[in-house]
């Protein structure tokens, strides 16, 4: 019996952009901390303007939310590596909840290519990565294959400001 098709309904297209969003969006992207009268102020709107309007890219979607960007490292993840998935067709949904789960797991992004998804993992070491490989994302039925490609060195491109 064929599983029910999940209901999402689709979204209203998302509203332009203009200068000044996209100035907001860049500032808050450099510095998630800023306040809203600094924002403001460096934008050249009012408070309630700038409020307004990040709130307004918050509830189109724009926003995903705030956070740290972490140095892994120094947070006790010093391996990373992308890993290249080729999975039964038609499995993704299936595939990306259950590596939604995996430890460490940082992004995931299913891809055009000559494999199907791509993962980015970080972990304390080389042998907790091999474990990650070999017992949990070669235990997953519709993954077919894998390959893994460590990064030797990493950074998180700033956006200019």
């Amino acid at each position: 019996m064929a599983e029910p098709a999940e209901y999402s309904p689709v979204p209203p297209s998302p509203r332009p952009l203009d200068a000044i969003d996209r100035d907001i969006l860049q500032l808050l992207q450099a510095d998630g901390r800023a306040s809203i009268r600094a924002v403001a102020e460096r934008v050249h709107v009012s408070r309630a303007n700038a409020y307004a309007r990040i709130n307004r890219l918050i509830e189109d979607g724009v926003i995903r939310g705030f956070g740290a960007r972490v140095n892994h490292e120094r947070a006790g993840q010093g391996t990373s590596a992308y890993i290249t998935l080729k999975i039964v067709q038609n499995s993704w949904r299936t595939v990306h909840e259950q590596l939604r789960r995996l430890p460490g797991a940082a992004h995931i992004a299913l891809v055009g290519g000559d494999f199907d998804v791509l993962l980015l993992v970080h972990t304390p070491d080389n042998r907790a990565l091999r474990e990650l490989v070999l017992t949990r994302l070669q235990a997953i039925p519709e993954v077919l294959s894998t390959r893994t490609l460590l990064v030797f060195e990493e950074e998180d491109v700033e956006p200019e400001g």
